[in-house]
């Protein structure tokens, strides 16, 4: 008789400690070998990009979910594109009448490769094709214009879109690039906002000192939400922006609570021992990335930093690092686009991962496609200008733990 009190209390104890343990649920987690992989061009992917009549063309292309998780299986995607032209192509021959704009849209209902699921977007006035985006000014210059960076649906304001922008002026100077930033900008356009968002709003961030001709940073170059509003499995609650410092291409990092991210005042900046709200205190996280290029986790406690080496060279780069910020360790070269772009008019740049077009232990590269004598070969091959895709899959295998 005094047994079965405790048998009582024994059995409820236990049943408590399993209801503590999350009704704990049995879960996958994928371990990777970052040094056995095999990376293949993805034709699906790329043929989603390969077309004939309206947007024929484009760089950039950045995947934005629109839940704001790259974790989400019924999802729908925003893609981001800089400078895009616009015409018809015939056979192999590209129309006269074509146009570049500065900056376009594609949604894709769905994550899968379907182009009968992908609809082009470019803003027009008068039958005139324009960018989506344009800097606002009292005084606006043709000369001047935007190239976006990343962006993210946040769900921590109200699941509104923050794209950065980079604000582009001209020189003329007859360089192979003839353009310098003059400006770095967060845009917001309201959740449920129409095409073209003529509701968006613009707020320079405060950075940079463009007057000075010294050493700038691009923030916005990627962005990883690491929150748990953003479905992420090691969440600390940030938001981190990356920008790419300087000519030797230094990839540095601030951090900010998603919510407030147009709070500039509240942004931090690692200094290589901490955070610090201090811009001139940042240090590198790497050297030699592209200007456009992505962090994500790609497995427990390792997050991969991907872009392409010096942002023009036709290595694709991944380090690892065991947080967001590092420390990153030794370049592991993932592809070379020489295996695809062997003419000589050709380069390549601006590699970046899209994770949430990524299965576990995998990820989806995109890169993209230029020409210094741009003008010249476009009529020529007018398809070169449009975004390649890889995809990389590790060595992986599973474990079952409790969460």
């Amino acid at each position: 008789m005094k047994l079965q009190p405790f048998f009582i209390y024994s059995m409820l104890t236990l049943l408590t400690a399993l209801s503590s343990c999350g009704g704990q649920k049995v879960q996958d987690e994928v371990h990777i070998n970052e040094k056995e992989f095999t990376a293949e061009p993805d034709s699906e992917w790329t043929n989603m990009f390969l077309r004939k009549s309206g947007w024929f063309g484009g760089d950039g292309i950045f995947a934005i979910p629109l839940s704001g998780r790259d974790n989400e299986k019924n999802d729908s995607l925003l893609f981001l594109f800089s400078d895009t032209m616009v015409g018809e192509i015939q056979g192999d021959s590209l129309q006269p009448g074509f146009v570049m704009v500065n900056n376009s849209v594609s949604l894709l209902k769905g994550k899968t490769a379907d182009s009968s699921k992908m609809a082009f977007k470019i803003a027009s006035q008068n039958g005139t094709y324009k960018a989506i985006f344009s800097p606002k000014s009292n005084k606006p210059d043709k000369d001047t214009y935007f190239w976006l960076g990343d962006g993210f649906v946040n769900p921590d304001a109200g699941k509104d879109l923050f794209i950065f922008a980079y604000q582009i002026t001209n020189t003329h100077d007859k360089s192979p690039f003839p353009f310098k930033e003059t400006g770095n900008v967060l845009i917001r356009v309201p959740a449920g906002s129409p095409f073209p968002y003529a509701d968006q709003q613009q707020k320079p961030l405060p950075f940079n000192d463009y007057k000075s001709e010294g050493e700038t940073i691009s923030f916005g170059a990627g962005i990883f939400n690491n929150s748990a509003s953003a479905g992420e499995a090691e969440p600390d609650g940030f938001a981190y922006v990356y920008g790419i410092k300087g000519k030797s291409k230094q990839l540095v990092s601030a951090r900010v609570k998603p919510g407030r991210i147009d709070s500039f005042d509240e942004w931090e900046f690692w200094n290589g021992r901490g955070w610090s709200k201090d811009v001139k205190s940042v240090k590198a996280l790497s050297d030699s990335v592209s200007n456009e290029m992505s962090v994500s986790r790609l497995a427990k406690g390792k997050y991969a930093l991907v872009y392409q080496l010096g942002s023009i060279f036709p290595q694709i780069c991944m380090q690892l690092g065991p947080t967001p910020v590092g420390p990153f360790g030794p370049r592991i070269v993932l592809y070379k686009t020489t295996n695809d772009i062997q003419d000589p008019d050709l380069f390549t740049y601006n590699a970046k991962a899209h994770p949430a077009l990524s299965a576990p232990g995998e990820l989806l590269i995109s890169y993209n496609v230029n020409s210094f004598k741009f003008f010249e070969i476009i009529t020529k091959k007018p398809n070169l200008y449009r975004p390649r895709f890889v995809r990389v899959k590790f060595s992986q295998q599973s474990s079952q733990t409790n969460h």
